[in-house]
């Protein structure tokens, strides 16, 4: 018995009045109290109160919520509670909540430690999370978007979403501002392209303009040159195509007159410092038709040398392999006219584009992300260590996800409307590089080993990676429990349609000893649910959402 000094943060209302009525309950060890609260329609504050509890209601365990229902249902989000009392001297007791009260629901908070369901010496707690999750799986349904690709949320629209799961007010109007913002940049410069012809280059100055940053000022003095262009694949927006070579690939056919070019490819190979972006992941996409107007792709290799002085520069560009019609398909060397060697690095340019954003940050990124956002809530309850580890890296996953799927890349959407790969080519690329997706790609140590891009110092993108790796890697200490066991299938056997099936050995070089070119060895592809997935999973899955956000 005693007064207890109770403090409520508020993240928003829908709508607001003048105050807004919550019942709350302080449960205990030994028993409850039901309190009456009137909140101000505040958002981003806490508001304290105090109230005199008549009887002894020992440890705390749980806060129970209501909110009053009026004749609007004026829903309200409550970031946590935090309880303080009796006595001047106790420690505050935390419990988070983050989520929406609508209607005359009571919502159940249980005190915010987090715990194992082995650890759960009070039998209320292991009711609670199973209540929970029973709820969850209601509520957090599973779909198949296309045949062949991972599954996703059950939600044509974001309004289909759980309310939990969606945009909160102030990242909805940022969001939608910043869509309509680039959407009226790109209209002003449609409309300023047709008042004026361009006869050079350098006319595409007209429309650089809008928002800059220094590092697009010094993209747009130096994008032609071969040192930037090189850098690109080390650490630019995709630095994840580029690998060191292990053997000249077998697609480089060197016509005659070429000699002098193989030698210096099979010396950089001897060496170690030669390198290779083969995009053909691309060959054979069918192309959009846009406007009426057919488009293309090209499927190109680069070759390129890693210099002393750490500079990457390409030494051979070939645009598309080898075909019946084609079988050995002209080269692009630095060599050549200005202008031939530049259209070839831009049709580069482009396909990494395909594949940057439909492989690595669509399906790598956003779709996998979904899975293990998903499979996250309706396997691991608020009590446990990883669901808070993870929740704030999958708080807006699932609508951004559902927003790509109805504007992005839904028939008639932006990609249908913009990009060579648009109208059903980027199904197709997707599911190719699905069916190529190992655990181990994920992984940077793992991935950067098979590349053979470890120990590069000018390799920032691969440092980088590996520092943050290291960093959440200390926090893989949830071993052997079954809830976390129960995610791990959820992810690989539903999520990513029977994953581990696909324990696949696919012929990837190892990454190099000494200065020698890498000679080819086994690569592990999915890892059985309960092995490395049991053990490293939640590494994964913080660092896809740490570079989907970073």
């Amino acid at each position: 018995m005693g007064r207890y000094r109770i403090g409520v943060a508020t993240g928003a209302w829908l709508f607001s009045g003048s105050h807004n009525r919550v019942q709350l309950w302080l449960v205990g060890a030994r028993g409850e109290a039901r309190l009456e609260l009137r909140l101000r329609p505040a958002r981003g504050q806490e508001e304290e109160f105090e109230r005199d509890v008549p009887k002894d209601l020992g440890p705390l365990q749980f806060v129970k919520l209501r909110k009053h229902h009026s004749l609007v249902d004026d829903a309200w989000f409550c970031d946590c509670i935090t309880v303080r009392g009796p006595g001047a001297c106790e420690e505050a007791t935390f419990f988070p909540c983050y989520r929406w009260l609508q209607g005359q629901d009571v919502l159940s908070l249980p005190e915010g430690t987090a715990r194992l369901a082995g650890d759960n010496a009070l039998d209320v707690f292991q009711k609670h999370r199973e209540k929970e999750l029973k709820e969850r799986r209601r509520l957090y349904c599973w779909a198949t978007w296309k045949e062949g690709l991972p599954r996703t949320i059950a939600a044509e629209r974001q309004d289909d979403l759980p309310p939990n799961s969606r945009f909160h007010e102030e990242k909805r109007l940022d969001f939608e501002w910043a869509l309509k913002a680039g959407a009226l940049e790109t209209v002003l410069k449609r409309v300023y392209t047709l008042l004026s012809s361009w006869s050079r280059l350098e006319d595409f100055d007209q429309i650089f303009w809008g928002q800059k940053s220094d590092l697009a000022e010094r993209v747009h003095h130096c994008w032609r040159d071969d040192e930037l262009f090189g850098y690109q694949f080390l650490n630019g927006a995709n630095p994840m195509v580029l690998r060191r070579s292990a053997s000249l690939p077998s697609r480089l056919v060197l016509p005659s007159g070429t000699e002098a070019l193989g030698a210096q490819l099979e010396r950089e190979l001897q060496s170690g410092s030669l390198f290779e972006a083969d995009f053909s992941l691309l060959d054979g996409i069918p192309a959009n038709v846009i406007r009426g107007e057919k488009q293309y792709l090209a499927a190109p290799l680069v070759m390129l040398q890693m210099r002393p002085e750490g500079k990457l520069l390409p030494v051979v560009i070939q645009i598309q392999p080898p075909s019946p019609s084609c079988p050995a398909p002209p080269l692009f060397l630095p060599s050549d006219p200005p202008l031939a060697w530049l259209l070839a690095k831009i049709w580069v340019r482009n396909s990494d584009f395909q594949l940057h954003q439909l492989q690595y940050h669509l399906l790598n990124t956003h779709l996998v992300a979904e899975v293990i956002a998903v499979a996250t809530m309706r396997c691991l309850p608020g009590l446990h260590p990883v669901f808070k580890l993870l929740i704030p890296h999958i708080r807006y996953t699932l609508e951004i996800n559902t927003r790509a799927r109805s504007q992005l890349i839904s028939e008639g959407g932006i990609f249908d409307k913009a990009v060579s790969t648009g109208g059903g080519g980027h199904v197709h690329l997707l599911r190719r590089a699905m069916a190529q997706l190992t655990y181990s790609s994920l992984c940077p140590p793992d991935d950067l080993a098979a590349r053979g891009l470890l120990g590069i110092p000018s390799a920032l993108y691969a440092h980088d990676a590996l520092r943050l790796w290291e960093i959440i890697a200390r926090d893989d200490v949830v071993r052997g429990d079954p809830e976390l066991q129960a995610w791990c299938r959820e992810i690989t056997e539903v999520g990513l349609c029977q994953a581990q099936d696909r324990a696949q050995v696919t012929d990837a070089p190892n990454p190099p000893q000494h200065g020698g070119p890498i000679r080819p060895g086994p690569q592990p592809g999915w890892d059985v649910p309960g092995s490395r997935w049991g053990s490293r999973a939640l590494l994964v899955a913080i660092f896809l959402h740490a570079i989907q956000t970073g």
